[in-house]
């Protein structure tokens, strides 16, 4: 049994599947199906995450780790935005006994050779053992300024996924959806406001939701734009 890294990473609780709105019609829903009902399985060892900060890579990656949690599996997700001072040969060490490995923010390891190769070994472990990798960046493995060429095909090895970045209209839908599952209401007027003004990426949007429900259960105040403006003084 593989150990456990002793290591401050927090899971985001908000972070699961359920929490991903997808439009019906959006190609999107191929690759939550895959991650929700289909994969750990074995059938595809590694499966590659692309896109712009806000995309939802990262919320998919740990979402993964929830459900394998759920499901009673001993998983581990590394961010490398936080990990990426430590040595990698100690963190990625055993990792192959674990069924499923969530590396994160893998773009930022391109051109470090002590990554490179600790990553290189860890995906040819897990190979050997059946584990599976679930892998995220902000460019394609191709794209990727890798020093080791054998690096960059082994990152393409299984089926790699492009997620785009949410457009406003989205991005209202989203921040509705995540203040209903909090049990907020949020009209039409209030969500585009908050997308208009807290920045084009989700990760701003959620922390001004974060905010607002503190403030609104603090001072009993349904969220409206005069509401919005006084907690942030817009």
């Amino acid at each position: 049994m593989a150990v456990q890294l002793s290591l401050p990473i927090k899971l985001n609780d908000a972070a699961t599947f359920e929490n991903f709105l997808i439009p019906p019609a959006d190609n999107r829903q191929l690759l939550l199906t895959l991650l929700r009902d289909q994969w750990p399985q074995g059938k595809e060892p590694i499966l590659y995450l692309w896109g712009r900060r806000g995309s939802g890579v990262s919320h998919l990656l740990q979402a993964s780790c929830h459900a394998a949690h759920a499901r009673g599996l001993p998983v581990q997700y590394l961010p490398l935005s936080v990990l990426i001072d430590h040595p990698p040969a100690e963190l990625l060490d055993e990792l192959e006994q674990l069924p499923l490995v969530c590396l994160d923010d893998v773009q930022l390891a391109a051109g470090r050779r002590d990554w490179e190769e600790a990553m290189f070994g860890l995906l040819n472990r897990m190979r050997d053992t059946g584990s599976c990798l679930l892998v995220g960046g902000d460019a394609a493995p191709r794209e990727l300024p890798v020093v080791l060429p054998d690096l960059q095909s082994r990152l393409g090895w299984g089926p790699v996924f492009q997620l785009e970045t949410p457009g406003d209209t989205l991005r209202e839908q989203v921040v509705q959806f995540r203040a209903m599952r909090r049990g907020m209401t949020l009209d039409n007027g209030v969500a585009r406001f908050l997308v208009n003004r807290a920045g084009r990426d989700l990760h701003s949007l959620m922390d001004c939701l974060d905010q607002l429900e503190s403030r609104s259960l603090q001072d009993k105040r349904r969220l409206s734009i005069p509401f919005v403006k006084q907690v942030f003084g817009w």
